[in-house]
């Protein structure tokens, strides 16, 4: 039987409340909000937090997803099946119906929440490549100024700190984020680009439904006048952090969509890719659907940018 190391336990009341339970109870404390991604590794003992803070009861507080100040604002403890529902969301980003599609099953996505999965910081996980195409920002409270690379620091009403951090310095390593021992990821903001044609998807090669990636590929370009004015690619599964192809998407920009460019960006993305070989495949095929899977979802979001999507 899986049993995880004995450890403590309180439910917060508020993200003030839960600050403070994670700054009171130091380094050892976790936050948990769906489960599905620490549990497991709290009971093949990979994990061992002394505490855990309990986030269920702040869905009043951090369970929304609303069009703010020309961002889509999602709070931590929205649900993978908020996510894969939101029209509003589709509409804007189709790049999340189509990871949240194959990610796990029901159940798991009627109880795991986004900011559950981004703090995981597993190089396989979906919704880490899709922020990253998508340039999100995290937006981390705590009591006290933290360190790391910030895009904007702000305070609220009852006196916290919220620190903004880019999508590309939100991961430090493999399971590893910028989120300090005493703080907790509340909010993801996604910028709308007023007046730009935009276009996202994202294609993941599994071994079974619902399973962890072979390797998975999300791009999203923007458009004016057919030219690609910023495009952004990330890859799960091919490395041990996430990847972000820098390379391609400069060489996407500034120029008219084809699939000569389209191909010659794929390439580029799959030469950044550091895959290992084990159970799921060897290297080669790693890198050979590193390479599909990019130029797929280029396609897909260029047709869904031009409205051309069957």
């Amino acid at each position: 039987m899986q049993v995880p190391a004995p450890f403590e336990y309180e439910r917060a009341t508020s993200v003030e409340h839960a600050v403070a339970l994670l700054e009171r109870h130091g380094p050892d404390a976790r936050a948990i909000a769906g489960g599905h991604s620490l549990l497991p590794m709290m009971k093949l003992r990979l994990a061992f937090p002394e505490f855990l803070v309990d986030l269920g009861d702040l869905r009043g507080e951090l369970d929304y997803l609303r069009i703010e100040n020309g961002e889509v604002r999602i709070g931590a403890l929205v649900t993978h099946r908020e996510l894969l529902e939101s029209e509003p969301l589709f509409e804007r980003f189709p790049i999340f119906r189509d990871a949240e599609r194959v990610i796990a099953d029901p159940i798991v996505r009627g109880r795991g929440t986004i900011g559950g999965s981004l703090c995981q910081a597993d190089p396989s996980e979906d919704l880490s490549a899709v922020c990253a195409a998508l340039k999100a920002r995290c937006v981390i409270t705590a009591r006290a100024a933290g360190n790391g690379t910030t895009s904007t620091t702000s305070t609220t009403s009852t006196g916290l700190i919220r620190r903004t951090v880019d999508m590309t310095d939100f991961y430090v390593g493999p399971y590893e984020t910028a989120v300090g021992p005493a703080e907790l990821l509340t909010e993801i903001r996604i910028p709308i680009r007023a007046g730009a044609q935009h276009g996202s998807a994202y294609e993941k090669v599994e071994r079974r439904s619902g399973d962890w990636a072979i390797a998975a590929s999300g791009a999203a370009v923007w458009l004016a006048d057919g030219v690609i004015t910023d495009a952004g690619i990330s890859l799960a599964a091919v490395g041990l952090r996430g990847v972000v192809a820098r390379a391609a998407e400069d060489a996407l920009r500034g120029q008219p969509p084809n699939d000569d460019l389209l191909a010659e960006a794929a390439q580029l993305a799959a030469a950044q890719c550091e895959p290992i070989a084990d159970q799921r495949g060897p290297v080669e095929y790693k890198l050979h659907l590193a390479r599909e899977l990019t130029q797929r979802a280029l396609r897909r979001a260029v047709a869904r940018a031009l409205g051309r999507e069957a």
